[in-house]
């Protein structure tokens, strides 16, 4: 040994002379128990180190993979298990990190490390060694007050796994004894609430799902299974996965947990049948073996593997025979890191013959039985976690060389340091490694690190082929050009291919990435960068074609005044304007003349104005319509419509109560004609009939209404009514009409210039059957007539007053003067009173 301290001595410290003193009194030491005889060395035990401060070290070196249930109370024979190559190397490595420091002038530089290292193989079995370390001249006192009675452990390097971890770390909680593990990546352990003084140099799982989801969709796949190991670190890989893959293109197709007892043939059976490409192997190196000489057994083939830090650098599987048959493998591993000097310190150990000091003794799971290993099996393993074990002894030295204020060059020996000091200062770890800056953050991670992205080739490599870095900056890259694939160009991995063009996904099971294709009917659209799932339908405005990934909008179509039917109508309109005002005028002329005065004096120049009035919602029918135009179209002929009306019922009234009615009841008509009956009711007519209209377009306007079921492009726009607001102006207007024809009706045998029965019944025939007519066409009649039919059923409403109440009194006016004298009339009413009396 003496020969390999100086050499590593001079190495690190640059000179012999400056660190020799304390290692060499330690070689004195070794000297007085050789043997004479120069066949073999006898050495102190490999899991102890004496040293002023003592350091715990936990490592699986060997694997009970296959625990019993025992019926009396026994200790797992660690020695007895199988031995793991690449534990007993990060083993190894802690003691060449503990003399690499003690070896140091600038770390911690008259103060002596030691440990005490225990072989931890089973998650449930391997408290003896956690109890010594606790112990105190060999009593545990929970009892005691801090920091009174502690054992002299300064820290914990450990554990590898997370059950490991999670059943032992509660017990150095308690009195705060910092605990650095260099494999526990479960998330639990980031509670600092449940693990005050838990750090760790690995970086947690969900870092590792991070680069494994970037992976996935790096590669477009989306179809996936998660095997991972049945335990706390598996269980919360998989969790994290599928909060991670939550919200995104990706799907878990299948996941299983895995243990000593799986049916590898029933999940491969299942992949399969579930038509999956990517596998996600999430387990340490042990099971991963398992799985992939299961899958090489069952000639499984052209499946991407990726695998996660605990095997993905694993130097055995690809020495199997028929490894490249079951597809690409990928991983995600730790950069690999090259530790000055740990390989001359492993030549140097096994380069030499030891024998066992039978006065040793030896305490449970200390023993590892390892002497036969050649320095290249250990250096050749798997270097997963190397660097963390690394990382976390000089974690653990940096605190105490900060604790004790050796910064002076020596360390202050007055000072009685504990391990709540220890992890205080660790908390605050700072320094520089191998070029990498070592802080933790504040749930105990490490803030610093990158992972490496690898690819198993040909030669049983594990070639780097990008990288994901975490600090300073998040950066994410994979060189495609390195890896070859089995099936010749990268696979595809999905439940369903993805739709073409205009066709939505519509679910096929309960999986999002399982489903069929649909095409979109017409009047639909399906926008990729919106839900693929839903398709989208077209606006009022909009059109589409079946099997589109778009709208178009729809060409609006209206009745413009340019129309030829609107010109005729607009024609027709200005007519009847021009016929009202010359009848006004004629009537004006001829005021005084019987004809006049039977057809109602100063009340036809009211209904004339008004029939001219209402003509005006004609010309809100064309153009683009508005709601305020629709309103128009329909306000106007409502309210001003009603005074004709209105007009012909009082005036039929009143020719019938002074033929018929007038000498039974002389009373009323004085009252009548004393407050101007007549006017009353016509003014009660308007202002109820304004009132109804209010509160109809309050509550239920006339509005645009939009076609589009008549072309597939074109939107017919029109104005229509809405029955539920205008059914109290139409009630109004057919009562109206109902009393009109009654009185007329009465009047029939009235003289012949008083008569009116025939030109009213005309006067609202003729708009009951024109509406009648307009309703009937409008569900057979394309929907861009619809304005011009509606204007001009309005129209010929309109002119049935002027044609068949005022064109004949007109005609007499001007054509038959004689019939419009005093004479003729007077002769009528004496012939009627004749006829009468007989």
């Amino acid at each position: 040994m003496r020969s390999y301290f100086m050499f590593h001595i001079g190495m690190v410290n640059g000179s012999f002379t400056s660190t020799m003193k304390p290692f060499f009194i330690s070689l004195l030491l070794l000297e007085s128990f050789l043997h004479e005889s120069a066949q073999c060395t006898v050495q102190g035990s490999e899991f102890h180190l004496e040293g002023d401060y003592l350091l715990a070290g936990l490592f699986d070196i060997h694997h009970d993979s296959s625990p019993v249930v025992q019926d009396r109370p026994e200790a797992v024979d660690c020695s007895s298990k199988p031995l793991i190559l690449s534990s007993y190397r990060r083993f190894q490595l802690m003691r060449f990190s503990v003399e690499e420091i003690n070896n140091s002038t600038d770390l911690l530089p008259n103060v002596s490390l030691g440990y005490e290292i225990f072989d931890h193989c089973s998650d449930i079995h391997s408290f003896p060694g956690i109890l010594k370390l606790l112990s105190v001249d060999g009593l545990i006192q929970p009892w005691a007050e801090p920091p009174k009675n502690l054992s002299k452990v300064m820290a914990v390097v450990g554990t590898y796994t997370s059950t490991q971890a999670l059943t032992v770390a509660p017990l150095f909680m308690m009195d705060l004894i910092p605990m650095v593990s260099y494999g526990a990546a479960s998330s639990v352990f980031s509670r600092k609430q449940n693990f005050p003084s838990f750090l760790r140099t690995v970086h947690p799982n969900k870092d590792v799902i991070e680069v494994i989801v970037n992976i996935i969709q790096h590669f477009n796949w989306s179809w996936v299974a998660f095997l991972h190991i049945d335990d706390d670190y598996g269980n919360d890989g998989r969790e994290l996965f599928i909060k991670k893959i939550d919200g995104t293109e990706m799907c878990l197709g299948y996941t299983k947990g895995l243990d000593q007892h799986t049916n590898y043939s029933h999940i491969f059976r299942q992949i399969e049948a579930q038509k999956i490409t990517t596998i996600i192997v999430f387990a340490p190196e042990w099971t991963a073996e398992a799985l992939i000489k299961s899958a090489i057994q069952q000639n499984v083939t052209n499946k991407v593997w990726i695998a996660g830090d605990g095997w993905s650098l694993n130097k055995e599987l690809p020495k199997e025979k028929g490894i490249h048959n079951i597809g690409t493998i990928l991983g995600v591993s730790e950069p690999k890191v090259t530790i000055p000097g740990f390989s001359d310190f492993i030549h140097y150990s096994k380069g030499q013959t030891h024998c066992e000091n039978a006065e040793q003794s030896r305490f449970c799971n200390q023993v590892c039985n390892c002497s036969s290993l050649k320095p290249e099996e250990i250096l050749n393993v798997d270097p997963s976690f190397n660097f963390p074990v690394y990382a976390a002894v000089h974690a653990i030295a940096h605190a105490l060389h900060n604790t004790l204020q050796c910064d002076s060059g020596r360390c202050n020996r007055n000072i009685t340091a504990y391990p709540y000091m220890v992890l205080a200062e660790l908390k605050k770890s700072n320094f520089t490694l191998l070029n990498q800056s070592v802080t933790f953050d504040e749930n105990g991670d490490p803030n610093y690190g990158s992972y490496s992205i690898v690819f198993w080739n040909q030669s049983g490599d594990a070639q780097e082929i990008g990288f994901h870095n975490f600090y300073p900056n998040l950066y994410f890259f994979i060189d495609n050009s390195k890896i070859q694939w089995k099936t010749k160009e990268v696979p595809t991995s999905r439940c369903s291919q993805e739709c073409g063009e205009g066709f939505k996904k519509k679910p096929d099971g309960i999986h999002r990435c399982c489903f069929k294709c649909e095409i979109c009917p017409k009047g639909t659209y399906f926008n990729k960068t919106e839900d693929p799932y839903k398709r989208i339908n077209c606006k009022d405005t909009e059109w589409s074609a079946p099997g589109i990934t778009s709208y178009k909008q729809r060409e609006l179509e209206f009745v413009l005044f340019t129309d030829s039917g609107a010109m005729l109508i607009m024609v027709g309109a200005c007519s009847y304007a021009v016929l009202t005002v010359a009848m006004s005028v004629l009537f004006a002329i001829n005021y005084n003349t019987p004809v006049v005065r039977s057809a109602g004096g100063p009340m036809c120049f009211l209904i004339l104005g008004c029939l001219c009035l209402s003509n005006v919602s004609v010309f809100f029918f064309f153009s683009k319509l508005t709601d305020s135009s629709c309103v128009m179209s329909y306000l106007s002929i409502f309210l001003f419509y009603t005074v004709p009306l209105a007009c012909f019922v009082v005036r039929s009234f009143q020719i019938v109560f002074i033929f018929k009615i007038a000498a039974k009841f002389p009373n009323f008509l004085s009252l009548w004609i004393k407050y101007h009956g007549q006017w009353l009711f016509i003014a009660l007519t308007f202002v109820t009939q304004a009132l109804l209209l209010l509160f109809g377009n309050m509550s239920a306007p006339p509005h645009l209404y939009y076609v589009d079921d008549w072309y597939p492009d074109k939107t017919i726009l029109f104005c229509g009514m809405d029955i539920n607001g205008y059914v109290g102006p139409v009630v109004l207007i057919v009562s109206l009409c109902f009393l009109g024809f009654i009185f007329s009706y009465m009047g029939k045998d009235l003289p012949k210039n008083y008569n009116e029965a025939k030109a009213l019944t005309f006067c609202l025939i003729m708009p009951i059957l024109t509406w009648i007519i307009f309703a009937t066409g409008s569900r057979f009649n394309e929907p861009k007539n619809v304005p011009t039919t509606n204007a001009l059923a309005q129209l010929f409403s309109l002119y049935s007053f002027l044609l068949f109440y005022f064109m004949p009194k007109c005609y007499i006016i001007i054509f038959q003067s004689h019939k419009n004298t005093q004479e003729y009339f007077q002769g009528l009413i004496l012939n009627y009173t004749n006829t009468i009396s007989q």
